[in-house]
């Protein structure tokens, strides 16, 4: 029997949740170095749409539609985010601050009660940071670029301490 994190309806669920973790992390476009006594939520500000596929902890990748929104005061981000595939719906709020190129928050998945922490650093035009949580902990990686925002994320398997793809997402203006 496989890994299961979490069991049904959650499972399908905690990537997208991770997701609300991702889509609220920015980084400076590309071609500029990352500015840690800078703002790097700025450009995050408004209303962002997209999709791409989200894998289960057990079953097939399935696609997804996600809205967000962002409203950035100082240092500080807080993102609502909703997302919708076939047969079910994400509903997540995340609050994040950027300290000296260091990214802390948490984040509340209010469909499947679920909540946790952020952690991370910026690297030039990357984001690499680790999700915590009571249903979901992984990684995920972050690039910004003119044409939007690439959002990839890994589950870790706390059994075997190993990693398996768990979203992929384009959000643009």
């Amino acid at each position: 029997m496989g890994y299961r994190l979490f069991s049904l309806p959650v499972h399908r669920a905690m990537p997208l949740a991770a997701l609300v973790l991702a889509a609220a992390l920015v980084l400076p476009g590309r071609g500029e170095a990352a500015d840690p006594a800078g703002n790097p939520f700025e450009q995050l500000s408004g209303e962002w749409k997209g999709g791409g596929t989200v894998t289960p902890a057990k079953g097939d990748p399935m696609k997804v539609a996600c809205k967000a929104t962002y409203k950035v005061t100082g240092s500080n981000l807080s993102q609502n985010l909703r997302c919708a595939g076939t047969d079910y719906r994400i509903d997540a709020t995340l609050k994040l601050t950027d300290k000296n190129g260091k990214i802390k928050g948490s984040w509340n998945e209010k469909t499947y009660d679920a909540n946790g922490g952020v952690t991370g650093t910026v690297k030039a035009d990357l984001i690499h940071a680790r999700i915590s949580g009571d249903k979901f902990s992984g990684r995920m990686s972050l690039n910004v670029s003119d044409g939007g925002l690439e959002i990839n994320i890994v589950q870790l398997n706390e059994d075997t301490g190993t990693y398996r793809p768990a979203a992929s997402v384009s959000l643009h203006r």
